[in-house]
């Protein structure tokens, strides 16, 4: 069983392939570039540019061809606008091309997956800019990581109170954490922990997992219906409302 893992709804895109639940090999890009200088909060993405390399570096690195794969998993969302489109477009592209199984994997929950030797309360936390974060909260015990509460966006506040409501100490994995660990460390004290969007393995790699054992289990999704996770609207269709 080989899935290609596929994630771009961050500012790091991450290419992975996972063969009968182990990871044979894995790209990750930074996926942006520092604008005019400055390095917090002003990037360019260029995940329309790095993709396809990543996934031909991928295959090339575990020696299988797209003919040999089982199935492609790809991340819907939530995340980047843009970024979600370039990796489901290009998923959908694959899959019809080569006729491969195609299996859509929550961005949150893939991030979460990651943390494999924490048992307890993990916040997935994605940066949605704009004072936000895209947010959900897990249990792990042992191999079974349960879903709390469903993908949303929320101020960093009410991810506080979400994390309070549990009582209990809490890992938080993501982009979010660097932009918001000075706040949570405050406002939690006691029983936090970080990782940043640098762990290994990559979201990529969450993402071929949790999309093999999806397709194993015949979860697959179709061409037509499989679609991003936005959970608000784009800037576009914000300021096209204001219109009217």
């Amino acid at each position: 069983m080989r899935t290609l893992g596929v994630d771009t709804a961050t500012s790091t895109a991450s290419v992975a392939i996972i063969e009968d639940g182990v990871l044979v090999a894995e790209k990750i890009f930074p996926g942006a570039v520092p604008v005019n200088g400055s390095t917090v909060g002003h990037f360019k993405s260029n995940h329309a540019e790095v993709l396809l390399p990543l996934i031909e570096t991928v295959l090339q690195a575990a020696a299988v061809s797209l003919s040999e794969l089982s199935c492609l998993a790809v991340s819907i969302g939530p995340g980047s606008f843009t970024g979600l489109r370039i990796g489901l477009s290009t998923a959908k592209g694959l899959a019809y091309g080569w006729q491969i199984p195609v299996v859509g994997v929550s961005t949150l929950l893939a991030n979460a997956a990651r943390v494999t030797d924490y048992d307890g309360l993990i916040c997935s936390l994605l940066d949605a800019r704009k004072k936000q974060v895209y947010a959900s909260l897990f249990r792990r015990c042992g191999e079974r990581l349960a879903r709390l509460t469903e993908d949303s966006v929320l101020a960093v506040t009410e991810v506080i109170d979400l994390v309070r409501e549990h009582d209990a100490p809490c890992l938080f994995i993501g982009d979010g954490t660097t932009t918001y660990e000075k706040l949570l460390k405050e406002s939690l004290a006691k029983g936090v922990a970080f990782r940043g969007e640098n762990t290994r393995p990559s979201i990529a790699a969450a993402v071929a997992r949790l999309g093999g054992e999806g397709s194993r289990s015949s979860d697959r999704d179709g061409l037509l219906s499989l679609a991003p996770i936005y959970l608000r609207s784009s800037e576009a269709e914000l300021k096209r409302k204001n219109l009217f």
